[in-house]
């Protein structure tokens, strides 16, 4: 159930994060996943370094640092994706 619910969340933050972002994002769903998660673990790990990763009641510093997280590694990955599909669209 734990890995239902870490895609949920990816999801979740993956598109906060492309909403955010100005622009329009290029990269698909699944990708935007996979970077929502990414970007959670990330905020994960900044929270822990920062000894809040547990607090009393909702844990809304976690939560901000998981959302950036997610905001960074969704403009990466968007720029990847651009990157990769300009150059095999150039190829053909």
């Amino acid at each position: 159930m734990n890995w239902l619910w870490a895609l949920i969340v990816g999801l979740i933050l993956g598109l906060i994060a492309k909403a955010i972002l100005p622009g329009k994002q290029q990269i698909p769903l699944w990708l935007t996943v996979l970077c929502g998660l990414i970007g959670s673990v990330l905020g994960n790990w900044a929270a822990t370094g920062l000894g809040v990763n547990e607090t009393r009641g909702i844990d809304w510093i976690r939560h901000i640092l998981q959302l950036i997280g997610a905001i960074i590694i969704v403009a990466i990955g968007d720029r990847i994706w651009v990157a990769v599909r300009g150059k095999r669209s150039h190829r053909t």
